[in-house]
């Protein structure tokens, strides 16, 4: 297939990386290039699923042409679900970009998510006021408690901390996240921010949870970790001040 027929569609794609690619062109051997996805659209315009780099560094190499598995007919969604597959056989895209090319196309998982950053006017991929950078462990929450449960987990965080990039910390969510989750049913949100909120801000909450996550050594370092060990900082606040009977169990 001729390279200068084929194109890219950013939304079922993920980023192209031009360094990434003039590497591949300068170490570039023809025979080994293998074979790209490409999808035949209705109205015949050809554009690449799976093999962008390779494509771009056969465009920078100067080759004319490039072998290809093509689809036919197949719709934008369709083609971002067939990038999903094809990269979870080989070489993974970063969560950003899978989280991207998920909302192309209509994966429940990833529609869900957006619909609730976009009801608390956040952007998901980079920390900031508005952002969130955690994207792993947004998506986590989501996969495991639910939509709902996400909403409320972002409610909380908020009420606690306001709106800056700590408040949005992947720990810090994720703890919420895990609480809200297991014992969603028992909690009352305004509580539980305040309760949040009177151990102190974003910053000291996440310095607590490195420190204690660093004292149990380099097994209990990880990420999933830390969300447990902000999950019982929590845990501990919600139980502070109430009767045994009322206490929720880890």
């Amino acid at each position: 297939m001729s390279v200068a027929d084929l194109a890219i569609d950013p939304q079922a794609q993920r980023t192209l990386n031009e360094r990434r690619a003039q590497h591949i062109a300068n170490e570039l051997v023809r025979e080994a290039i293998g074979s790209i996805v490409v999808s035949r659209r209705s109205e015949g315009k050809l554009y690449i699923v799976d093999g962008q780099h390779r494509w771009r560094a056969s465009v920078l190499a100067g080759l004319p042409t490039i072998m290809a598995e093509v689809h036919h007919n197949l719709t934008q969604a369709q083609e971002a679900i067939l990038f999903l597959i094809k990269n979870r056989e080989s070489h993974k895209p970063r969560p950003i970009d899978e989280y991207h090319v998920g909302l192309t196309g209509g994966v429940p998982l990833f529609v869900d998510t957006e619909r609730i950053l976009q009801k608390h006017s956040l952007s998901l991929g980079s920390s900031s006021t508005n952002g969130v950078g955690a994207v792993s462990g947004v998506l986590q929450i989501t996969d495991r408690y639910g939509a709902e449960v996400f909403d409320r987990t972002l409610t909380v965080a908020e009420a606690a901390w306001g709106r800056s990039a700590e408040s949005w910390d992947g720990m810090l969510l994720g703890g919420i996240g895990m609480f809200l989750g297991r014992h969603g049913d028992l909690v009352n949100d305004v509580e539980l921010a305040k309760k949040i909120e009177r151990f102190g801000s974003a910053a000291k909450w996440r310095s607590q949870i490195l420190s204690e996550s660093s004292r149990g050594g380099f097994n209990n370092s990880g990420t999933g970790s830390r969300i447990s060990t902000a999950y019982r900082g929590i845990l501990s606040e919600w139980n502070k001040g109430r009767k045994a009977s009322n206490r929720i169990e880890a």
